[in-house]
């Protein structure tokens, strides 16, 4: 039987609260972890697991030195474990007992602040869902920065938003957790996100309001624009519990919430995000390759964090989208402005997320020192803005706060070098505090004070051989001889008679003494509570530090853009509220950088979105039909960003949503093959697109059979162009699509230009007009290796397949050339051999040679009747 110790009662009464979370247990320099949190923890960290006490009653152990502890919990937290920090509540000194502890902090993937625990250019959110059915509440926070924001949204959008936020754990309710394991599951295998489950109550709407009133101090939340939201709502309430049980500090840096509006921004699911590579790479997820990585030049991590806001979320709104275009047209104008703000800027550390950490406590000396250094820099800045028309660069430099306030505290009260520590001394500059002054001499010059006062009571007295001594047990003492002791004072006052000699103090010297030994501690614990009254003040401030670094991001992403722009040819393109969607020489932004301006083959487009719709490009693998169109969509975001991009020149009719069906991916988890995927994404397309919208295909039809893929291929490019009218490119192995063009005026056919040499072929990169009936398959195989014999019977299997598949004109049986030449009313069409086209074959392979003239005469008779029927 395990005997309890009163160390280990308290740890197990600690650990009972906090069953969910590893216990880092601080035992003087160490955090000790114990059970199964020490078993988990050294196979995780690589630690060493050890035992408190031997045999039956040994305890797994395992811990980590507490000023390391942040590296340690960094791994913890990257594998999506939750850590309760308990620390000493008391000096060790000073317990009688126990020492007092308790959980000051419980550390989770979606609520680290730290530094070391965080991307800078990326933001970190936790999100909270209220499942209501059909309708989901969402919120999210970056308790890093402040952001907090709520949205209700249908249920098909869950996956989109969480391809946007990337969130690093959610929220649910227990109830949801509890019944409705499927929605649970699918969140944390899809998103491979932490979920926590909360209370019920946390979710409630109503009391969500009240919570939320009672956090902003308001009497309602209709000056945030939140007062219609729904479940939304609940979800922000949840979010606001679970910060304050896991927190235990203030979290007064969330000055507001903000309902998400999705009218003015450029909707994209979640196969969109993913298959453009806007913030990360599909093959290996790096930010390097992806179309963030390339634009992605900003000086600040606010600036980054913005910046890949503005790539996920463009704008739809085209004098918002000219609002910003303005902007950086002017510093792209002016190449020395742009030049010395991005200097200024290269010396400007992380506001936003340094007065959070002031806000809630965690800041040190070095983060106060980072912060006025950063304030340094805003007067030049606000000057160089100073003379901008741009309306949204005299916008910011009216909001740009220098804070000479807290800046002049600052540099006043903190050494310009602090150390890592607060609780060490060495924070606060000479001359702040007048009592923190006179500890500080005392403790560095009490051997002079000693000599002074040895000194004078050698004068004093007459006797020469006095001395003043020190040990640990009397303290501060002065020694005569036994030769003067007929000349002592009467002041002094005897403490200890050794062998020769007398030893003695004074009041003055035991006043001293106390001061002199305790006057480094006195001085460290001075400079502690110091420091902690400079940074409750500097917390003051918090929401103008927010409104300057928020001013700080648009400036850093605005000149960011403008000097990519300069750099790379970039043009300004002409914003429209028109369909029409025309770039001349458009340029792949990633591609471009990648190979040069100099090597990248620039293409065309021009659809002007009521004449001309859909444009059918065919033409083999590796010539570019997909960098062409994701080119174009990557092309139309960058613009309603506001950027500029490589191009000659463009027009963007602005768009409302941006849709992507490309490449190949099953879903085994969900039980669902590459093509129920492929159809999946189609479907989402069909049913969401609007007239505004950009849709990009790439060999939609292409997981099933030939015949199969061509008929809905074919069913789909129909629908788009007659239903739903919007702006589509679709890139495809099915040449026969380009009998399209034949039927419907508003359908063009392009291909990817190719010159043949005998067996070689050399991609030209360039889209041209027209069709083509080749994809070259056997050719890109040949070039990959494929054995030759394979590479022969390919082509002669090749051969017959498309024998059987023409007419007698040699052409496609898809779509008669007569139905076009006559401009009938367009119909679909049947896609294979019709009776007509197969009596006409039956008669063109008709050997009348080999047959007797009677009989000849009645087979071509009859075949001539059955065609004059289906003619007629």
């Amino acid at each position: 039987m395990i005997t309890e110790t009163p160390m280990m009662r308290q740890y197990n009464e600690i650990k009972r609260q906090h069953k969910d979370a590893l216990l880092f247990f601080r035992m003087g320099d160490f955090y000790e972890l114990f059970f199964e949190d020490a078993k988990l923890a050294s196979k995780v960290l690589g630690i060493t697991l050890t035992a408190r006490s031997k045999g039956e009653s040994a305890i797994p152990m395992a811990g980590v030195p507490h000023h390391a502890a942040e590296t340690y919990i960094r791994r913890l937290i990257k594998a999506g474990l939750k850590v309760a920090i308990c620390d000493q509540l008391q000096d060790p000194d000073e317990a009688k007992g126990i020492v007092d502890r308790g959980v000051t902090r419980i550390i989770t993937p979606g609520t680290v602040t730290e530094d070391s625990l965080l991307e800078d250019k990326s933001n970190n959110y936790l999100m909270a869902i209220l499942n209501t059915g059909n309708l989901l509440g969402l919120s999210w926070i970056d308790l890093s920065t402040g952001q907090f924001e709520v949205e209700d949204i249908i249920r098909e959008r869950l996956f989109d938003e969480f391809a946007r936020l990337n969130p690093s754990e959610v929220l649910l309710p227990e109830e949801t957790v509890r019944n409705n394991m499927s929605f649970m599951e699918k969140i944390r295998v899809e998103c491979k996100v932490m979920i926590t489950s909360r209370p019920d109550w946390e979710f409630s709407v109503d009391t969500a309001y009240q919570t939320l009133a009672a956090h902003f101090g308001t009497t309602s939340l209709e000056g945030f624009g939140c007062e219609t939201i729904g479940p939304a709502l609940g979800a922000a309430g949840a979010v606001i519990h679970y910060l304050k049980e896991t927190q235990k500090t203030s979290l007064r840096h969330i000055i507001k919430i903000q309902h998400h509006q999705i009218n003015n921004r450029v909707l994209m699911d979640r196969a969109t995000q993913q298959s453009l590579e806007l913030t990360q790479t599909i093959r290996n997820g790096d930010r390097e390759g992806s179309l963030l990585g390339v634009l992605d030049q900003t000086r600040t991590p606010m600036g980054g964090r913005l910046l890949r806001d503005w790539v996920i979320s463009p704008l739809r709104v085209s004098a918002d989208i000219k609002h910003r275009q303005i902007g950086i047209k002017e510093l792209f104008e002016n190449a020395t402005l742009r030049r010395e703000i991005r200097e200024i800027l290269g010396d400007i550390y992380d506001i936003e997320r340094i007065s959070t950490k002031i806000s809630c406590g965690r800041a040190n000396a070095r983060d106060l020192v980072s912060l006025k250094q950063s304030l340094l820099k805003l007067p030049a800045l606000k000057e160089k803005l100073a003379f901008c028309i741009a309306d949204i660069l005299v916008f910011l430099e009216q909001q740009l706060d220098v804070l000479e306030e807290v800046r002049v505290l600052i540099g006043t009260a903190i050494v310009p070098d602090p150390p890592p520590t607060i609780k060490e001394g060495g924070l606060i500059r000479e001359g702040y505090d007048a009592s923190l002054d006179e500890l500080r001499y005392m403790s560095k010059n009490g051997k002079s004070w000693i000599a002074n006062f040895q000194a004078e009571e050698i004068t004093r007295t007459g006797i020469n051989s006095l001395k003043v001594g020190y040990n640990k047990v009397f303290g501060y003492y002065i020694e005569i001889t036994n030769v003067h002791k007929d000349n002592i004072p009467q002041t002094y006052i005897r403490k200890q008679t050794i062998k020769n000699a007398e030893r003695f103090i004074t009041p003055e010297l035991k006043e001293y003494e106390t001061k002199v030994l305790t006057a480094d501690e006195r001085a460290k614990d001075m400079e502690y509570d110091l420091f902690l009254q400079i940074r409750e003040q500097v917390s003051s401030f918090t929401a103008r530090l927010q409104r300057t670094s928020e001013s700080i991001a648009v400036i850093d992403a605005l000149s960011t853009l403008a000097n990519l722009a300069a750099e790379n040819r970039y043009v300004m393109p002409e914003i429209t509220d028109d369909l029409e969607l025309k770039i001349l020489d458009g340029r792949h932004p990633v591609l471009d950088r990648r190979l040069g301006v100099e090597s990248f083959v620039p293409n065309d487009i021009h659809l002007d979105g009521i004449r001309d719709t859909v444009m059918v490009i065919t033409g083999p693998n590796m010539a570019g039909k997909s960098t062409y169109i994701r080119q174009v969509a990557l092309l139309v975001l960058m613009a309603q960003m506001g950027s500029f991009i490589p191009a000659k020149e463009a027009v963007i009719g602005t768009v409302d949503r941006i849709f992507t069906r490309v490449g190949a991916s099953d879903e085994l988890s969900r039980g669902q093959s590459t093509f129920m995927v492929e159809m999946n994404e189609t479907a989402n397309i069909l049913n969401n697109a609007t007239e505004r919208s950009l849709i990009i295909l790439d060999e939609v039809g292409r997981g099933t059979s030939t015949f199969d893929g061509v008929s809905i291929a074919w069913a789909i490019t129909e629908y788009l162009y007659q239903r739903i009218h919007a702006r589509t490119l679709f890139a495809t192995h099915y040449h026969e699509l380009t009998e399209l063009a034949l039927l419907f005026p508003g359908i063009r056919n392009f291909n990817i230009a190719v010159r043949e040499w005998g067996e070689e072929i050399v991609f030209l990169r360039k889209i041209v007009e027209g069709g083509t009936d080749k994809s070259y398959g056997i050719h890109v195989a040949r070039l990959a290796g494929i054995p030759k014999e394979i590479i022969q019977r390919a082509r002669m299997i090749l051969n017959n397949l498309e024998a059987a598949t023409l007419d007698v004109n040699g052409k496609p049986k898809f779509a008669p050339l007569k139905a076009a030449q006559e401009k009938k009313q367009p119909k679909q069409l049947k896609l294979f051999a019709s009776r007509e086209d197969m009596i006409i074959e039956e008669i063109r392979k008709l050997d009348i040679s080999r047959m007797a003239p009677l009989d000849a005469l009645n087979k071509l008779d009859e075949l001539k009747k059955k065609l004059e029927i289906y003619e007629s």
